[in-house]
């Protein structure tokens, strides 16, 4: 058509058969012609590594070196020419990261790079500041200003704890056989018990060292930090678990604490409980808090979406939890081991002020930001995680 042929394969030697070889006015003479799954054979991938690291691997090296001593010996071991080349020397091993990809080269060569680069990523965009810096910051700054985040959540989890150990205190006094109701793990501290036998409970021998902290520290810290965790955890069913929870350990305390009253023993009760429970009854009510706190962000999101709301109240919360255990293994210490060495209440008393004082003031501590720098430092950390999910 339009005077041009239409061309015939066939005529062309297309396609090839055995009587017409494929291309053999293209072949130089003496040459073997590649046939069967030869002809489609790869090329040598460590020849294509070796031609690939020819130019690039003096960069890669002058990295790793300057690499390796920024991990060892910090910034300052760099004069001004190296610092300011490694920026461009990492920009360069990524590139070459990137086309070592795309052109599939052998496993080895592609974890070397992307291990240089992760190193590298780290010494150049990563934190100027050491592990002990940010853990330092951490409880001197962070850990407050969480606690403090939550202090509507604290009120009510205390109120309503208050509250438990009222309505318990009260029933248990008024009918003694509801104390068997609030507490059903009994053991010899019951109504039944004389108050010596309960005195005595009050002032057990020091059992030692390994005891003390191997046994019955460790169980109290575990028995304990389940409850806390689960007051948490289980925040985000609505916080109905929480408030369960709260409630139920709160009535067991308004229970003994009407049992003790009524057999004439109530302070050297309190003495006993108060030397780990400022620390130990503390860390229920943070918890408890946190738990309510993720069940607010569910069911109360306000303006912000619900995933927004729970990004930024979990931050707290978790900050907050991490506190929590460690005041539980304080408090563990403190009942497994020094409420039987301090024998008097008059001691006990004053180490439960002291803990008391020493809570109140780290948790008041670090307000030299206001509240408006604190939302705005919150409102860029939900920014940078909107922008880097």
């Amino acid at each position: 058509m339009n005077g041009f042929a239409s061309p015939d394969p066939s005529a062309a030697g297309w396609p090839p058969t055995a009587e017409t070889p494929r291309a053999e006015a293209d072949v130089p003479a003496g040459a073997e012609v590649q046939t069967g799954s030869s002809a489609l054979a790869p090329p040598d991938l460590s020849l294509r590594s070796a031609r690939f690291r020819k130019g690039r691997e003096e960069t890669w090296t002058r990295l790793e070196r300057l690499v390796v001593r920024l991990e060892q010996k910090g910034l300052s071991s760099l004069t001004v020419e190296e610092a300011m080349e490694l920026p461009t020397l990492y920009h360069s091993e990524l590139a070459s990261l990137a086309v070592a990809r795309s052109l599939i080269l052998d496993r080895n060569l592609l974890e070397y790079l992307e291990n240089l680069s992760l190193r590298a990523y780290l010494v150049v965009y990563g934190p100027r500041t050491s592990l002990w810096e940010c853990l330092a910051a951490f409880f001197k700054t962070g850990l407050p200003a969480s606690v403090r985040a939550l202090k509507w959540h604290i009120l009510a989890t205390g109120l309503l704890a208050a509250f438990s150990v009222l309505v318990a205190f009260v029933a248990v006094r008024a009918d003694p056989n509801l104390f068997a109701v609030f507490v059903t793990d009994l053991d010899d501290r019951t109504y039944a018990a004389s108050a010596q036998d309960l005195l005595d409970g009050l002032f057990l021998d020091w059992r030692g060292v390994k005891y003390s902290f191997l046994h019955f520290a460790n169980f109290l810290y575990r028995n304990n930090t389940m409850v806390a965790l689960n007051c948490f955890g289980l925040g985000f069913l609505l916080g109905v678990p929480t408030i369960t929870l709260i409630i139920q350990n709160f009535l067991i305390l308004g229970a003994f604490l009407a049992l003790y009253f009524d057999k004439g023993l109530f302070i050297e009760f309190v003495g006993w409980l108060s030397i780990h429970g400022v620390t130990e009854l503390s860390a229920i009510v943070l918890s408890g808090a946190a738990g309510l706190s993720i069940a607010q962000a569910i069911v109360v999101p306000g303006e912000s979406s619900r995933l927004e709301n729970l990004r930024r109240h979990g931050r707290h919360a978790a900050t907050v939890m991490v506190g929590v255990v460690l005041m539980l293994l304080a408090a563990g210490i403190l009942e497994g081991c020094f409420r039987q060495l301090f024998s008097f209440t008059i001691l006990r008393y004053l180490v439960a002020i002291g803990t008391a004082i020493f809570w109140t003031r780290y948790f008041l501590s670090g307000r030299q930001k206001t509240n408006e720098e604190a939302d705005a430092t919150s409102a860029q950390a939900d920014a940078s995680d909107r922008q880097n999910p």
